[in-house]
């Protein structure tokens, strides 16, 4: 490549024997350290995400020290603000869709029938009207409500609620890491310009982007990716939920549209197993309330993971992350594994990072070829004359011939 800088070729020996030792290195340092590693690597993404928009007021002459600070005060304030929101519309929809389904199956109509026993009944008419007679689900399904007593699934939902509310004090233990989860990435962007330089000192760029400014490209463009992918995929959800209650097919789903919107988007963070995720609280819904609203809950989220894989994901997330799938859910198990779920919010920017860091060096850096340098070991051959051909016993006659 023009322009670039002289390279460091790797031996084999080191290939054979170093990178599979440095391999094994990594994995105890982090089973050892994990929770240090972990608060580093957070900290890390968040100062490489919010460091162009320091590096930005900087230019416009503000220090240094004033723009982390509105900058982090910023990124606080967002997080803050969309988690209470979040928490707020999930609690009350929540709470009324406990009532809702409550009143489903408990409270009775004047034909003497709950709303789920006429639901049920015309299950099973559809069921004998169409040779299904074996499938007995009016008897099944009846047993089952009358166990119900009044204000029992309600009394589920508040119980929810209530572990809800104990989970969110429990958070308050978190508050010692997430203090230095924060410290630590503030003292990194105060310290990014001397970071760079330091790098940039031993590792030129050699006329491309330098490292640190890579890694943030690559830590934007997943933050990008998801956003845009979070959003449409929540608002299709939101939106699909809403016609289907509107239209009667799903009862009532369209109160709850903003709620089941709002679950899909944030559980999208989680790629692969995410999306099937998603459609587990409206799928509960539409069974409980309305077991043939079950059925077009499965269609709506099945055109969803239609468009998501061959529409959303190949233009929004392809060049975000380009990585190979395996490594992804590589990355996904190895966080989960070591750090649980914030593990698994973490792994893929950093694997993000990790990737930038590769290409990177990957131009700096030479494997030594296994199929060069080949030693030629000499082996003697002894050429023989060949052997004398015995004469013809008989050899051939001229034949003439009279005219």
């Amino acid at each position: 490549m023009a322009g670039s800088g002289p390279t460091i070729k790797v031996p084999r020996w080191i290939q054979l024997v170093g990178l599979p030792v440095l391999l094994v290195l990594a994995f105890l340092f982090a089973q050892t350290l994990g929770h240090v590693l972990f608060l580093f690597l957070t900290a890390s993404v968040i100062a490489f995400t919010l460091n162009p928009l320091v590096r930005d007021l900087t230019r416009l002459r503000l220090p240094r020290g004033l723009s982390v600070f509105v900058v982090y005060s910023l990124f606080v304030a967002l997080v803050v603000a969309v988690l209470v929101a979040i928490g707020i519309v999930a609690f009350d929809q929540a709470q009324e869709a406990g009532e809702r389904i409550d009143a489903y199956v408990t409270e009775e109509r004047s034909s003497g029938q709950t709303a789920a026993e006429v639901d049920i009944d015309r299950l099973q008419a559809w069921l004998d009207d169409h040779g299904l007679e074996d499938l007995q689900i009016r008897e099944q399904t009846s047993e089952w409500l009358e166990s119900l007593s009044a204000g029992e699934i309600s009394g589920y939902a508040q119980d929810v609620l209530e572990f809800a509310r104990g989970a969110a004090f429990s958070v308050v233990l978190l508050l010692f890491s997430l203090i230095l989860i924060v410290v630590i990435s503030i003292y990194m962007l105060l310290d990014m310009n001397r970071l760079e330089q330091s790098i940039d000192a031993r590792f030129p760029p050699h006329g491309g982007p330098p490292l640190t400014h890579q890694i943030e490209s690559a830590l934007w463009g997943y933050v990008k990716g998801q956003a845009i992918l979070s959003t449409v995929i929540g608002t299709s959800a939101g939106v699909g939920m809403w016609i289907l209650g509107k239209t009667g097919l799903v009862e009532g789903a369209d109160e709850y549209a903003l709620l089941f919107g709002l679950w899909t988007a944030f559980i999208e963070v989680i790629p692969y197993i995410g999306p099937w995720l998603s459609a587990v609280p409206p799928a509960i819904y539409a069974l409980v309330v309305d077991p043939i609203g079950f059925v077009w809950v499965a269609l709506l989220f099945l055109f969803i993971y239609q468009v998501e894989g061959h529409v959303v994901v190949p233009n929004v997330m392809a060049s975000a992350l380009r990585l190979h799938p395996l490594l992804v859910i590589f990355g996904l198990l190895a966080g989960g594994e070591l750090y649980g779920i914030a593990g698994v919010l973490v792994a893929l920017p950093t694997m993000a990072g990790l990737r930038a860091i590769w290409e990177f060096f990957r131009q700096r850096v030479e494997l030594e070829r296994w199929d060069e340098g080949s030693v030629e070991v000499p082996v003697d051959v002894e050429l023989q004359p060949p052997e004398a051909q015995p004469a013809d016993p008989d050899p051939p006659r001229a034949v003439s011939g009279s005219g």
